[in-house]
């Protein structure tokens, strides 16, 4: 059985084979839900905090992309979906500190400093919608302690807890809340 699975070097040599060319930047640079304007976009479209698209790109294939598909749709199978909703997290207290938190993030094998150049560009691309406009990128330096503290049985809760929170901080006096999120 070991023979049919494929090394991340592998894997990793077949991307980087399939991304050459001056428009795999800009593909790269652009938000999963509209794969038209990806093409057309510029590459210098990159977000804050990442210094090479193209790495944070295959650090979240290899890595992430796994559980929460090639889209960030998820799967109540393998992990929460993160398109539309990654980077509400930020908006609630103790939300940033959850996203490296969560086992995934924090047992990832990447560096601290490609986790958080990953997480910094997976908010941008998955859910840039929500990214506040005051957000700060993630550096090594503050992903190193909070990965060490991983969320283990607790993560699904406090999901819900902060997305509850997030929502009802979005929302202007007197509105309803709308159905909790997964």
């Amino acid at each position: 059985m070991s023979g049919s699975w494929v090394s991340k070097a592998r894997l990793a040599a077949i991307a980087s084979a399939a991304l050459a060319g001056a428009a795999a930047g800009a593909l790269l640079a652009q938000p999963a839900q509209d794969p038209a304007a990806a093409a057309a976009a510029p590459a210098s479209a990159a977000p804050v905090g990442v210094e090479n698209a193209q790495r944070a790109w295959q650090n979240w294939t290899l890595n992430c992309q796994g559980c929460h598909r090639f889209d960030g749709s998820g799967s109540d199978a393998t992990a929460p979906a993160i398109a539309g909703t990654v980077a509400k997290f930020l908006l609630a207290p103790g939300g940033r500190e959850y996203l490296i938190r969560v086992p995934g993030v924090a047992t990832s094998p990447l560096s601290d400093a490609d986790l958080a150049e990953v997480m910094n560009w997976m908010l941008w691309r998955f859910d840039k919608e929500h990214l506040p406009a005051s957000f700060q990128p993630y550096t090594a330096a503050e992903i190193a302690p909070l990965r060490a503290r991983p969320l283990r049985l607790e993560a699904a809760q406090m999901r819900s807890s902060l997305l509850r929170q997030a929502e009802a901080d979005a929302l202007p006096a007197g509105a309803a809340p709308a159905a909790a999120a997964k």
